[in-house]
């Protein structure tokens, strides 16, 4: 085994002929006063010293180099490590406590299985093995190689875009603008550790449904494109769980799944100078959105949920919001059929229900459920009212509609028996 921590934060594990790379983000926290960040973490070779008469080498060392100090300070490991946390280490986490000086030195975002075998390797030194012969040398620090841990990324002409070498795996931010991509670089996609990606002012159409594997992914601005659809696989990726920020602005979408809605962490969403005439009627399921712009398109009206919003900023200007229709669509049916009757006892008592239990397209009908006033469902059995709201009770600032100065926009609401429309205070003001 030849094992070394390089400074950039990439650790190089060799295993016979192989070499894995992985980023490691090391830091030196001592216990008794404020953190210090650390770039560079080495496992060396131990120094010579004379016993007894005979030369001999001490056990290897951990060795923390900064830009400062590009010698490094070194720490003892034998008989000196207090504890090893490594709960997180399938996560590429995991911190050393040394007894004296009194620090600890947590990694992180490293290759898990990587890190176990570093790990070990330490362990090894702690108990006093010599595992000397199977260390690299140590050679001198270079300042380009602290520049190598890269984690933001700015490209903006087709110049500079990288076509023989592969993006830095340990990118946070990439930001890839007016370089005319018709398609995202599938090796932007091996970027794990991305929490922003910035793709605007280029000619994509389609999105691959393997960006949701970016597990850490928090903004993605696609703005300015020839986007035509949002998949529903992205909505139902690890995107529900990281995703925070979404620019949709200036593409050709039209409508937008119901699936959609399930991307519950988003706090911002623009959707402006698009072709959307609806937005997905579980919008208000949406509870952290706080920021919601989707000017300039073909709204007529807005779903019945929208009303369950809780906004900072409402823009809405420039669509084409119809004037609430007088009489109502009537689609009831008595008896109700089986499926309707199964479906709105399955989501009533919040069944769980999947396509490995039943056929898709039932699942799907599911989904595009319309809830009633009442807060029951319905599925293809209901009546379709519309009335006018307010914007300014969902939202503390909005943006006028029209030009006239207007903020009411027309709301479109389901109900699932003739008892809940007469019941229902809205239609009858």
């Amino acid at each position: 085994l030849k094992l070394r921590c390089e400074l950039t934060g990439v650790v190089h594990v060799s295993l016979g002929y192989s070499t894995l790379p992985f980023p490691l983000q090391p830091t030196c926290f001592p216990r008794f006063g404020p953190p210090t960040s650390i770039p560079g973490l080495s496992l060396v070779r131990g120094e010579r010293q004379e016993n007894k008469g005979s030369l001999g080498l001490r056990p290897a060392c951990l060795l923390i180099s900064t830009m400062k100090d590009k010698r490094g300070t070194r720490y003892e490991l034998k008989e000196n490590i207090e504890q090893f946390f490594t709960k997180f280490a399938d996560e590429g986490k995991a911190t050393i406590r040394l007894k004296e000086p009194p620090v600890d030195i947590c990694l992180s975002k490293a290759n898990s299985g990587s890190l176990k075998s570093f790990l070990s390797a330490v362990r090894l030194v702690h108990k006093g093995c010599d595992i000397n012969a199977s260390l690299s040398t140590l050679t001198p620090v270079k300042t380009s190689e602290f520049e190598k841990f890269k984690t933001k990324m700015v490209i903006t002409s087709k110049k500079d875009y990288p076509l023989s070498k592969n993006f830095p795996y340990s990118l946070e931010h990439l930001q890839v603008s007016y370089c005319g991509l018709v398609r995202v670089d599938m090796r932007m996609l091996c970027l794990k550790n991305l929490r922003k990606l910035d793709l605007s002012h280029n000619h994509i159409k389609k999105l691959p449904a393997t960006i949701g594997d970016l597990m850490h992914l928090q903004e993605l601005n696609l703005n300015d494109n020839h986007l035509e659809s949002f998949s529903v696989a992205l909505c139902q990726s690890t995107l529900q769980k990281s995703l925070r920020s979404l620019d949709l602005s200036k593409n050709k979408i039209k409508v937008l799944p119901v699936q959609f809605c399930q991307l519950r962490e988003l706090t911002d969403l623009k959707l402006d100078d698009n072709e959307l005439i609806q937005f997905p009627f579980k919008i208000g399921q949406l509870a952290n959105l706080h920021f919601l712009s989707a000017a300039r398109n073909k709204l007529s009206f807005l779903p019945c949920e929208f009303k369950n919003l809780s906004l900072e900023y409402l823009d809405l200007f420039g669509n084409t919001f119809e004037q609430p229709k007088v009489f109502p669509v009537i689609k009831l049916q008595v008896p109700l059929s089986l499926l309707e009757s199964s479906a709105r006892a399955i989501l009533y008592n919040r069944i769980p229900y999947g396509s490995h239990i039943i056929p898709y397209h039932l699942c799907q009908d599911l989904d595009a459920a319309k809830t009633c006033v009442c807060g029951r469902y319905c599925l293809n059995c209901y009546i379709q009212g519309t009335t006018t709201m307010n914007l300014h009770s969902v939202a503390h600032t909005v943006v006028l509609v029209d030009n006239m100065g207007g903020t009411e926009a027309p709301v479109t609401s389901y109900f699932c028996s003739l008892t809940c429309y007469v019941n229902s205070s809205d239609v009858l003001k």
